[in-house]
């Protein structure tokens, strides 16, 4: 079970949360509608290339990268999206697409958009294309440790 890893580091460190199982749905945005959860409260993860390491973009599903604006925050010399090939072997016990928001789980820088503090909680795949995880944002922030900033952009 893809989720077994990240709720046992969530168990660890007592966190209440709540699982949502969910038809299968591939895009966050799908995901969102199946599970009935409003897009700006169900964060995405978006691998990138920042030089040449790989690292987490986290944001809302209703929003995307503004690659500029995180190479700015960054001060690298490259970033973009990352390709499947870069990344599907870094979560082994993952659905490719589907890993949860924790790069200090896979030993990766993690980017998390300022916009998801504004809800209370935050959902998101939890390593499968069927299942979510909710829990309170800052219990999410404690844990994950992101730098948190400002660089995405809501799609009009």
């Amino acid at each position: 079970m893809p989720v077994k890893r990240l709720k046992e580091y969530l168990d660890r460190h007592e966190i209440k949360y709540i699982t949502i199982r969910h038809s299968p749905a591939y895009t966050a945005q799908e995901v969102a509608a199946s599970a009935h959860i409003p897009g700006r409260e169900m964060a995405k993860t978006v691998m990138i290339k920042i030089d040449d390491d790989i690292a987490m973009a986290v944001l809302p599903a209703s929003f995307h990268v503004d690659l500029d604006r995180l190479r700015e925050i960054t001060g690298s010399k490259r970033i973009a999206l990352a390709a499947e090939d870069d990344f599907k072997d870094l979560f082994p016990s993952c659905e490719v697409g589907a890993m949860p928001p924790f790069g200090n789980l896979y030993d990766m820088q993690l980017f998390a958009d300022a916009s998801l503090a504004e809800d209370e909680e935050i959902a998101f795949e939890a390593g499968s294309h069927s299942e979510l995880i909710r829990l309170p944002y800052a219990d999410y922030v404690r844990l994950a440790e992101p730098v948190v900033v400002q660089f995405a952009l809501e799609y009009v």
